[in-house]
């Protein structure tokens, strides 16, 4: 399924191979995420894996990424 909707539900996604980071604490409050098969990327909550899903572009997905990966969001913290 090529899944071009945000907030559709994360079940709704099939053959999605969902991962999360090994930093996951052990109460499982992280995000997990899935390459899609049309290259988008899904991100889901892992406490609620039957609820909806983000779905982002590559590019959408490089740029916070980046973000990241320079500080942009450590004022959340």
């Amino acid at each position: 399924m090529t899944v071009q909707v945000n907030g559709v539900s994360a079940d709704a996604i099939t053959g999605a191979v969902w991962r999360k980071s090994a930093r996951s604490n052990a109460a499982g409050n992280c995000v997990e995420v899935a390459r899609l098969e049309g290259g988008e990327i899904a991100v889901r909550n892992s406490r609620y894996p039957a609820g909806p899903a983000l779905v982002y572009t590559p590019a959408e997905m490089k740029s916070f990424l980046l973000g990241v990966k320079d500080g942009e969001f450590d004022f959340v913290l």
